[in-house]
């Protein structure tokens, strides 16, 4: 039964999208069908799995606004089994244009209803701020990961979030659940991190996952090269930590993932 998440943090730099591509391209690598939705209209998920934007027909954008459906848009990456929706600037538009529409926080959600059985998971990268997009990508979702950088005002923040996520569940998707917050950007020789790390744990408890994504040079190198970490330097710490999370995720230590 395939799985909607949203990953989402108001706050912009704890790791959104180097979570999204890593850990669907950690799934895709394990076997699993994995769709990711960029809805930052920054489009750095796009870029981060190899795909040339001057080179795109249709987006994002196109889907949004009716002049495209959904397999008009969707590409395959570099990985087998792992698909994207990708966007472009013009996404800023759709967000305008939204306003203007009658339901229009279930556009995302009646765009994605036909893809349901296709695929396990169902990524969508948010952008770091609250407004259209964003209600669209949490209405649209079964879930909710939370990427938290361990530094400091990350609990404050992600207080506020956790907040907006329950009016959400009121008001526009009552499904909607916290599926899980990972710590990243740790470092394990700073005392902050360390601390951050765990007030979040003593607040959030099981919810927080037990990998920690540390701050790795890898992470921030593979997309200048359009590649996933996981595939542009697989036995790194960063890399290794993202296939642990997707583990973690499917609840099944024995899985064999393939480099």
């Amino acid at each position: 039964m395939t799985k909607v998440i949203a990953i989402t943090n108001q706050k912009g730099g704890v790791g959104k999208t180097t979570t999204s591509i890593n850990l669907a391209a950690s799934l895709a690598l394990a076997g699993e069908e994995i769709l990711v939705i960029d809805s930052d209209p920054q489009g750095n998920l796009t870029s981060g799995l190899g795909i040339k934007k001057e080179t795109m027909k249709n987006s994002l954008y196109e889907m949004y606004s009716g002049k495209a459906s959904v397999e008009e848009i969707m590409l395959q990456t570099m990985i087998p089994n792992l698909y994207i929706l990708p966007t472009s600037m013009d996404l800023f538009a759709a967000e305008i244009e939204l306003l203007e529409r009658p339901d229009r926080e279930n556009t995302l959600r009646n765009i994605l209803q036909p893809l349901k059985k296709r695929f396990r998971y169902i990524f969508i990268d948010c952008p770091p701020s609250f407004g259209l997009l964003t209600l669209n990508a949490l209405v649209a979702s079964d879930s909710v990961l939370v990427p938290v950088q361990c530094e400091f005002f990350a609990l404050e923040g992600l207080s506020l979030l956790i907040k907006l996520l329950w009016r959400i569940r009121g008001g526009f998707n009552e499904g909607l659940s916290l599926e899980g917050i990972v710590l990243t950007m740790y470092n394990r020789h700073l005392s902050l991190s360390q601390q951050i790390a765990e007030d979040v744990r003593n607040v959030f408890k099981s919810k927080v996952y037990d990998t920690i994504i540390p701050r790795n040079v890898v992470l921030a190198e593979a997309p200048s090269f359009g590649k996933p970490a996981v595939l542009y330097s697989p036995n790194a710490t960063g890399s290794q930590s993202y296939i642990a999370l997707a583990k973690e995720i499917l609840n099944d230590n024995d899985l064999l993932f393939k480099n």
